[in-house]
């Protein structure tokens, strides 16, 4: 199954690249708090870079791990993600509409998954795209 949720950011490319990707472990979780996450890649966030991750969002906290498999600036962003045994992926592309506007889209894979979870995913992918639009339309420009 896969979805995909888009949304414009009244922001610079560079400036929702900088938030989302480059910025990823810190300001994740502030989008969705359900989530904690540590680098344990030595330096910037890139091709390769592994991250561990403690999903709180059910009743039993699941362990997984996140690999950036796919890291064009300013372009796109993709992940493989490993929660237990559910893998995903993951990817966020980024598009200039104008010079202070960013089309978003936050597309994600779920192998194994039916359609009948449409309702209950979906609305989480848009709850953080627009919980991430917020954060970053928030901060001083």
């Amino acid at each position: 199954m896969e979805m995909q949720v888009s949304t414009v950011v009244d922001r610079s490319v560079a400036k929702v690249w900088d938030f989302y990707a480059v910025n990823h472990v810190e300001n994740h979780p502030r989008w969705d708090s359900d989530l904690e996450l540590e680098k344990l890649s030595d330096g910037p966030i890139g091709l390769g870079t592994v991250i561990k991750r403690r999903n709180t969002r059910y009743d039993t906290p699941t362990e997984g791990s996140m690999e950036v498999v796919e890291f064009e600036p300013e372009k796109v962003m993709g992940v493989m993600i490993q929660d237990g045994p559910i893998a995903t992926r993951g990817r966020a592309v980024f598009s200039p509409v104008s010079s202070d506007a960013t089309a978003m889209t936050i597309w994600a894979e779920f192998p194994g998954m039916d359609d009948s979870m449409v309702d209950k995913i979906k609305p989480l992918m848009e709850r953080s795209a627009a919980a991430i639009k917020q954060l970053i339309e928030s901060e001083p420009d």
